[in-house]
């Protein structure tokens, strides 16, 4: 079953891909690259949402977020050689995104249990009548998000249209290998969990050790520092629009405000000891306990 989904999932993704890329080709001449690959961004999204009405199920959408930037970043090395940009800050700008789509797109497979499964969240969202309910699936569960990568993804149309990285640049690298640690950090933390849920002695009960210590959820603080990086190797390495800040702070607020509160809010329904360590663990950023 699970199998025949990921079949599934991948030929409604091929589909979205070859769907966008022949829409935005039709529009004619776009002279803002960015405002092309948001055409196709929103383009495929409504591809997938299509699928997963037709699905009954959301999750569809899920590997999304992790797989969008990855045809966007291949699409902006291939047209940057106009403006001189050395293979070598390529590889720097383009390494961790790589890395963090095939390290979330796997974690998503290794997760995720075919289309019998469909993610809590879209299930609490999609209450109501009917019209409610696929204008909350279509804005909230796939536009929306679609919305928030495209923004947080916004750094890389300066980097790639800038003149000032023709050569080396030391900030840069340490950009990257800022957002490569974030990556790592993501990793890190869903790896204990996994090995923590194998545990049958561990069903109800929460998860306090490792990087869960001193973060009730660093995946996630790993994912914030990952759109971080992002922005840093726009900031630190050439000239940016102020404007630009809302990327990452962007992201930022859906973690803080929305993510975090809805996996607290199931947790302290599942797990007995919760309560105690939400009131003792740091909700996001990585910090030492109280007691």
């Amino acid at each position: 079953m699970k199998k025949l989904s990921l079949l599934l999932v991948s030929l409604w993704y091929v589909l979205a891909l070859l769907i966008s890329f022949r829409v935005t080709e039709s529009v004619g001449d776009i002279n803002n690259i960015w405002f092309k690959i948001l055409i196709a961004h929103i383009i495929a999204t409504i591809v997938i949402y299509i699928g997963s009405v037709i699905n009954k199920n959301s999750s569809l959408y899920d590997p999304f977020w992790s797989l969008a930037p990855f045809p966007i970043i291949i699409f902006l090395c291939s047209i940057s050689d106009i403006n001189n940009l050395s293979t070598l800050n390529k590889a720097l700008i383009s390494a961790p995104i790589i890395f963090w789509s095939i390290r979330l797109t796997r974690n998503w497979i290794i997760s995720w249990d075919g289309f019998s499964h469909e993610d809590f969240r879209y299930i609490e969202l999609k209450k109501g009548n009917k019209i409610k309910l696929e204008l909350i699936n279509f804005t909230g569960i796939h536009l929306i998000p679609t919305l928030q990568v495209n923004l947080s993804l916004l750094p890389l149309y300066f980097l790639f249209n800038s003149y000032e990285l023709s050569s080396l640049n030391y900030s840069l690298i340490f950009a990257s290998i800022f957002t490569t640690l974030a990556v790592i950090i993501e990793t890190i933390a869903d790896e204990q969990m996994r090995l923590f849920r194998k545990d049958a002695k561990n069903d109800g009960v929460t998860m306090n050790r490792g990087l869960w210590k001193y973060s009730r959820h660093p995946n996630y603080f790993g994912e914030v520092m990952f759109w971080v990086g992002l922005y840093l190797m726009a900031f630190l390495s050439i000239n940016t629009p102020v404007w630009l800040i809302l990327s990452p702070i962007s992201m930022l607020i859906l973690f803080i405000f929305i993510s975090c509160p809805l996996m607290d809010n199931r947790s302290l329904k599942k797990r007995r000891d919760y309560k105690n360590y939400m009131a003792n663990t740091s909700q996001l950023f990585i910090w030492f306990p109280k007691i």
